[in-house]
């Protein structure tokens, strides 16, 4: 028969375990869950006439281009930076956002951004989104800058995955 000490130390254990992976799997559900909740988000946004939407971002996504798109999304852009829609974070919780209906788009999702080409991206971007918040850009950005900034919307996604990634390696 087991001594009593070693039993409760057994338990401890035990206990301590299930404690580990219960924080593990709440924090991996409240890392994860903004994603599930509007992920991807549904849009009924206007198709590009066909000379934009076949387009292909001329740029590579070099750390210059990126943190370019990086500094117009986060002040550069005008009339309005991005992320007084967008959100900081490019989750679509900027300061103005609540006002907006539809809301703005949410760019850490990557279900939401990955199948819209390049060319989608670059003509919302000029031209402005009917029917949304989403105002037109043509007048106040050079088409290097609209490149920039889809270079850095699109590494927002990858830049969540890889932080939840990150954050399940470290709890494994």
């Amino acid at each position: 028969m087991k001594a009593d000490g070693e039993i409760e130390m057994k338990t401890l254990a035990r206990f301590k375990t299930g404690l580990v992976v219960l924080s593990f799997l709440l924090m991996m559900v409240w890392t994860v869950a903004p994603l599930w909740a509007a992920c991807p988000q549904p849009r009924n946004t206007q198709k590009a006439p066909r000379e934009f939407y076949s387009m292909v971002n001329p740029l590579k996504p070099t750390i210059e281009n990126i943190l370019e798109g990086k500094f117009l999304f986060e002040e550069k852009a005008k009339p309005l930076a991005c992320k007084n829609c967008h959100g900081i974070n490019g989750d679509g919780k900027g300061m103005m956002a609540a006002g907006l209906t539809p809301p703005p788009r949410e760019f850490t999702c990557a279900r939401t951004i990955d199948g819209v080409p390049d060319g989608q991206l670059f003509w919302i971007i000029k031209k402005g989104s009917p029917g949304t918040g989403m105002p037109s850009f043509e007048d106040h950005l050079e088409d290097t800058q609209v490149w920039q900034l889809i270079l850095y919307v699109r590494k927002l996604a990858q830049t969540r995955i890889a932080l939840i990634t990150d954050i399940a390696k470290q709890n494994l």
